[in-house]
């Protein structure tokens, strides 16, 4: 077992599990640590579930990202991120410190992003170069083409006022147990199934035509209004089966900063 793997914990009060990701360490050990933080929420069986994803500060002369490792590595860990993204489960990202390594990948996948008030997002850059991993793609996704050039392009360190004003992170707190317990309250009211609904609502709006969006909104309107329906007579909603292939699929939250910098 990796020491990795050793920083999986539960939750308190059972919501779901814990993981410290360490930037410093082989690339390999931390896809195996957030392999192990979603196998330990998909082998619940709860309704609602949590995980949550602490970013260790990293010092200034851990700039190197990924470090000295083979194409099959990082298309691990690109798996293992992609599987993050997609978990039936709400995913929290916590940063703190000077954050270096895998924080840009883990804070664009997740649902929600806590930063300290001394959050410093240090871009993967290389004697100058930007690290062309999915983090490119996403934060396209995340900002649009012109934001996520000047970042990709000039890869000047992002302070917790700027990433806050990019949507890089959603709350700025200097306590973070208390903004991990507020953020897990604020969306306990949506189930991990329509979690899954309404991230992927979110993912593939920018990839997929009209015509095709409407279905899948269309479906997820029609599971909302049984929903509803269901809740006012006090009977269980009809066809609330698991999301198909159809497209009846996900959610995900984009919230503002919340916490004020301080």
């Amino acid at each position: 077992m990796t020491n990795a793997i050793k920083d999986l914990e539960r939750l308190p009060d059972g919501l779901g599990v814990s993981a410290g990701i360490d930037g410093r360490r082989p690339l390999p050990e931390l896809t195996a640590a957030l392999t192990a933080a979603c196998d330990g929420v998909e082998d619940r069986t709860d309704e609602r579930s949590v995980v949550v994803l602490r970013i260790h500060a990293t010092r200034d002369t851990d700039r190197a990202w990924p470090g000295p490792v083979s194409v099959r590595d990082v298309g691990r860990w690109e798996r293992a991120v992609r599987r993050l993204e997609r978990l039936p489960a709400m995913t929290i990202a916590v940063a703190e410190g000077t954050s270096r390594g895998p924080a840009l990948d883990l804070l664009l996948a997740s649902d929600f992003r806590i930063g300290t008030p001394d959050l410093v997002l240090v871009p993967p850059v290389n004697d100058g170069h930007f690290w062309p991993g999915m983090s490119v793609f996403r934060l396209v996704q995340h900002l649009g083409a012109a934001r996520a050039r000047q970042i990709v392009l000039w890869g000047d360190d992002i302070e917790v006022r700027r990433a806050c004003a990019l949507g890089l992170v959603d709350q700025v707190s200097d306590d973070i147990p208390e903004a991990i317990r507020t953020a897990a309250v604020l969306m306990g009211r949506i189930s991990d199934r329509e979690l899954q609904v309404r991230r992927q609502l979110l993912l593939e709006a920018g990839a997929v035509e009209y015509e095709e969006a409407l279905g899948m909104h269309l479906a997820a309107c029609d599971r909302e209004l049984r929903r509803l329906r269901a809740a006012s007579t006090g009977t269980p909603p009809d066809g609330s089966g698991p999301p198909r292939p159809d497209g009846t699929g996900a959610p995900g939250s984009d919230a503002r900063c919340e916490g004020g910098h301080r």
